[in-house]
């Protein structure tokens, strides 16, 4: 009998299950983590110095200058270096919530800051590979191996949704490499490469290991790997112990830490072993209810390892893949299934949790868990606003742990948590009464907005200091431009804004891609049809602030085909539901308009501002902020001008003071609506929840106090709001 299956037998387990069981239930308002308490500190030994984790979650590695080992799929020239290129294409990366080429320099950059820092412990949350593709994690793989033996750095992987995609290998590739024009050999054709059955092309029968198909390279170096080839690949990084651990143990293991022994541990943690069964409707196993269906065996890589002594990494992995067929890949993906299913589909791990930190906190060890997925609420408590606002599921939602998710999680005992895979920086505390709490630090990747990585410093048994690291310089970054510069001198007409490769640094890159990321994908996403419109239309920050003022019986029907449209494009009038026809322009709008002028000069004078200061930013640049603060948290404050800050905090204030009466035919605005109440309707929760985003507990150089359940800012950075 193992360790999961005792332990599943015990009263502690007993407590938990119903613990789960019950977690759909009612709770109080005092129990909600808005009143923390103040915990005792256990008499427990400290590690022996302070000792260094780096975090390094959402790298999505993918090798720029790979090797196809089959010869088939050569990239192209670089002249700025003389080898080929292996990248995708700009436009991939501006449509995309990471970037797939710059990010390669910027994890060479992480890993040599956190080397000179004396860094010897790095944990990659997750993504640390974007699809488990084998011609990129073995470029993945030899950067690790090259930075251990430089340096003695340990790696310590835990696998998120993209490594891998699913259990076991698929068929698939990509569609948009930048690649040659198979006419005119320019650089900026979307170069397709997909393995065996991954596409049409590649679905065509074919000799040898690889082939053209048309203008399609097929492959195998590009299928997704599933956890076989990936957890091979990193053996030696965390899925495997190693001779030089202290304590290594899976969910699987059936010895005790008194009688710890590497042989031992190596052999049981043999994959034969580590394999649960999962069904359709939850956890499978011996016990499992008689209705469920779909059941099928797939690995885990969950972990706990001591590197050091006194401290233990618990590495979880996350990852839930719901059977959804009989096939052998039939499985949702995991990206949006996350604690939320682990509590129903995995729930033996959330169980072991539970019990390493029971064994961990008797023992005096400095227990730190890490994994892909958050465990808290990561928008600052705006989730719901956001919902109301915008649409269920709507910035990512639907990843969002619910509240009983979270309170099941800190019942574990566990107290801190790293995660990734929303490519957040943000920090959250959530408390349930005596001493459960739980602290989630989102650690953000340097693949997107705000380019960064996290060191923990584990200062006592009751004081974690947890500083970001910014990638704003970064060697190379822009070594592959002129590649682009191509491109998009090759598409007629240009699909991206090419200033973004007037960048001075790569958290200038980021910043702009961030830009582009909004206007070419994020407003489509997420935004409904008339903000994203309106925010796109050509409206200053003046005209924002004059709109939160006019006063109007004009309807939007009435504006419509007509002189008084102002800067309201047709595609804003097209996101509308027609209640009638348009009638005559009202002369009345025009003398509403320039009441509102006036009004809006007068409230920002009485603050101390003028109305024309607010023009030179774009209603966009606004919607460029609010996911910038949403993305990024407290590190967004160095992007946004103190002056803009006070504009949207004023232009958040006047509309604060509006009530609208909005009329919808389902989720789409009538016509019938005036123009300012459709726009104080739909801005003023935004701006509210703007504000909201902006002043979350601080993040970038914090103290975490296990004693008192607190966050104490060490940080200089003052916010702009």
């Amino acid at each position: 009998m193992n360790r999961y299956q005792r332990f599943a037998r015990s009263a502690g387990a007993m407590a938990l299950m119903a613990l789960l069981a019950a977690c759909g239930g009612d709770k109080d308002d005092d129990d909600n983590g808005s009143k923390p308490p103040v915990a005792e500190t256990p008499a427990t030994p400290q590690p022996p110095a302070p000792v260094q984790v780096a975090f390094m979650p959402d790298i999505h590695f993918h090798d720029i200058y790979a090797d196809f080992k089959d010869g088939s799929f050569p990239g192209i020239p670089n002249p700025k270096r003389g080898d080929n290129a292996t990248i995708r294409t700009m436009y991939a990366q501006l449509t995309s919530t990471r970037l797939f080429n710059e990010n390669y320099f910027a994890f060479l950059a992480a890993l040599d800051d956190a080397a000179t820092r004396g860094v010897k412990y790095i944990a990659l949350p997750g993504d640390f590979s974007d699809d488990g593709q084998p011609v990129h994690m073995r470029g993945l793989v030899k950067v690790m191996d090259e930075y251990a033996a430089k340096y003695g750095i340990q790696f310590f992987a835990a696998p998120g949704n993209h490594d891998p995609v699913r259990p076991f290998n698929q068929a698939n590739g990509k569609s948009d490499y930048l690649g040659l024009d198979p006419v005119t050999g320019a650089i900026g054709f979307s170069q397709p490469i997909y393995s065996r059955g991954g596409n049409a092309a590649c679905s065509t029968p074919y000799a040898g290991d690889w082939a053209r198909v048309g203008d399609t390279y097929c492959t195998e170096e590009v299928l997704h790997m599933g956890y076989a080839g990936i957890t091979d690949a990193l053996a030696q990084h965390g899925f495997m112990p190693k001779p030089q651990y202290v304590y290594y143990e899976t969910p699987y293991s059936t010895y005790k830490y008194e009688d710890y022994n590497y042989n031992t541990a190596l052999s049981q943690a043999g994959w034969i072993n580590r394999q649960y069964e999962i069904c359709a409707q939850g956890t499978g196993g011996p016990n499992k209810p008689s209705n469920y269906t779909l059941c099928k065996m797939v690995p885990d890589t969950s972990y706990v390892v001591e590197p050091v002594k006194g401290v233990w990494l618990v590495g979880l992995d996350a990852n839930v893949y719901v059977p959804t067929g009989t096939g052998p890949n039939d499985f949702t993906g995991s990206g949006d299934q996350g604690y939320n299913k682990m509590l129903t589909h995995k729930s033996h791990v959330i169980k072991w949790l539970a019990d390493v930190v029971a064994r961990g906190k008797a023992q005096g060890k400095q227990v730190i868990a890490f994994s892909h997925f958050p465990m808290t609420e990561f928008f600052n408590g705006a989730s719901d606003d956001i919902e109301a606002l915008l649409g269920a599921n709507k910035m990512q939602m639907v990843r969002r742990p619910a509240e009983n998710t979270t309170r099941a999680l800190a019942e574990t005992g566990l107290k801190i948590h790293v995660g990734g895979h929303m490519h957040f920086n943000d920090m959250a505390v959530r408390t349930y009464g005596g001493d459960k709490a739980l602290f989630n630090i989102q650690a953000p990747s340097m693949a997107a907005y705000v380019p960064a990585y996290k060191i923990m410093t584990m200062q006592s048994a009751s004081e974690i200091e947890v500083k970001t690291i910014r990638l704003d310089k970064v060697p190379r970054f822009d070594e592959l431009f002129d590649l682009y510069r191509a491109e998009n001198a090759y598409d007629v007409p240009p699909r991206w804004n090419v200033s973004i490769l007037d960048a001075k640094d790569y958290g200038d890159f980021n910043y702009r891609y961030m830009s582009e990321l909004v206007r070419l994908r994020l407003l489509n996403d997420d935004w409904r049809c008339e903000m994203r419109e309106l925010v796109k239309s050509p409206l200053t920050g003046a005209d924002m602030l004059v709109l939160s003022q006019l006063r109007t019986t004009v309807t939007l029907a009435e504006l419509k085909n007509t002189g008084d449209q102002n800067k309201l494009t047709p595609e804003f009038f097209n996101c509308l539901y027609t209640a009638g026809g348009a009638s005559a322009s009202n002369p009345a709008y025009a003398a509403d308009l320039a009441d509102a002028q006036n009004r809006a000069q007068a409230l920002a004078q009485a603050h101390g501002m003028q109305l024309a200061d607010f023009g030179k930013w774009q209603a966009l640049d606004l919607a460029g902020d609010f996911v910038r603060l949403a993305n990024a948290g407290d590190l967004a404050y160095a992007d946004i001008p103190a002056q803009r800050a006070s504009q949207y905090k004023l232009l958040a204030q006047a509309l604060s003071q509006t009530n609208a009466g909005l009329q919808l035919n389902g989720d789409r605005v009538s016509d019938a609506n005036t123009l300012a109440d459709m726009y104080k309707a739909r801005f003023k929760p935004l701006m509210a929840i703007m504000l909201k985003l902006a002043d979350g507990l601080p993040s970038e150089h914090i103290l975490v106090d296990l004693k008192s359940n607190t966050v104490v800012n060490l940080s200089t950075q003052p916010s702009p709001f």
